[in-house]
């Protein structure tokens, strides 16, 4: 079960909401020392303490985030931090 689940509508089309997907996870790689990789259209990413997967559709992008046992207690801002990111990536006029 997921500690953090979010999801975020978008009107990008598929290849572009992907490659916005992308670029967060290039991202959190450099800044996290997190890994990624796709399986179709889930991107699966994982680091000491943190694991998730990002499904990208058509009219939405769905993230579930798993956090180690002393991340949890930073759950609410590790979302609200997450959301917001989210919110710019794929668009909040969605």
């Amino acid at each position: 079960m997921a500690d953090i689940s979010i999801t975020q509508a978008h009107k990008l089309p598929h290849k572009k909401a992907k490659a916005a997907a992308q670029k967060v996870a290039d991202q959190m790689a450099e800044e996290y020392d997190m890994e990624s990789e796709w399986n179709g259209d889930v991107l699966l990413f994982k680091r000491s303490g943190v694991s998730g997967r990002l499904t990208v559709s058509d009219s939405n992008a769905h993230l579930e985030i798993k956090l180690g046992f002393l991340l949890k207690a930073f759950a609410p801002t590790i979302e609200e931090k997450v959301s917001a990111k989210m919110k710019k990536v794929f668009g909040a006029k969605a």
